[in-house]
């Protein structure tokens, strides 16, 4: 294989899962920046990311663990890269239309929430649509920890890049004592407990 390509698809994985040719076969408190990969994807006109809907109990449940390991890795580029170019969001009470205003999002929010840790489960699916919920642990600059809580819709194009985000999430103070993760910065471990197990 081509060291170019070779070097894509490790790009790739590193945001959460491996983006397919149509044409072929730690403790930092900044989010990282790679548009090296970005670059990569696009030159290699990479543009399907598996597992593709319609999904099934088992795909499902890869597609929110990839997501995870994606935001994780606290990439703006990266992440923005599991998207349609015109994917639609709303976060909170904010809107988001295109990689470039995720892009820009997603840094606010990881220059914001520090030592970012994050988990999904799935929770139903249908087709291309997959309903998630969520918690994850962070920290302001004055030292404040919080959980926050939320839910999430998400709807895909037949390649696989998510073009509809809708987020609703809600905010709990907590001590630092009262953290339930703890593993380093990035990847959730493969034997990490999930939000049931945590009783979240």
């Amino acid at each position: 294989m081509a060291p170019l390509m070779v070097a894509a698809q490790e790009e790739c994985l590193e945001a959460g899962g491996p983006l397919t040719s149509v044409t072929g076969p730690e403790h930092s408190r900044e989010p990282r920046s790679t548009p090296r990969g970005a670059r990569f994807a696009l030159l290699l006109g990479m543009t399907t990311r598996p597992p593709l809907p319609p999904f099934t109990q088992e795909s499902a449940a890869q597609k929110v663990r990839l997501a995870e390991d994606g935001w994780n890795s606290r990439d703006p580029e990266k992440v923005a890269l599991a998207y349609t170019p015109d994917s639609r969001w709303r976060n909170r009470s904010e809107f988001v239309n295109g990689r470039p205003e995720i892009v820009g999002f997603l840094s606010r929010k990881w220059n914001k929430e520090l030592d970012y840790r994050l988990i999904k489960e799935l929770w139903a699916f249908r087709e291309h649509r997959i309903a998630v919920r969520f918690a994850y642990e962070w920290h302001d600059d004055s030292g404040n920890w919080y959980r926050s809580y939320g839910n999430e819709n998400w709807e895909f194009d037949e390649d696989g890049l998510m073009r509809l985000r809708l987020a609703c999430i809600n905010d709990l103070p907590i001590k630092e004592s009262d953290r339930k993760y703890r593993w380093p910065l990035g990847r959730r471990p493969d034997g990490h407990p999930g939000l049931t197990d945590l009783g979240l």
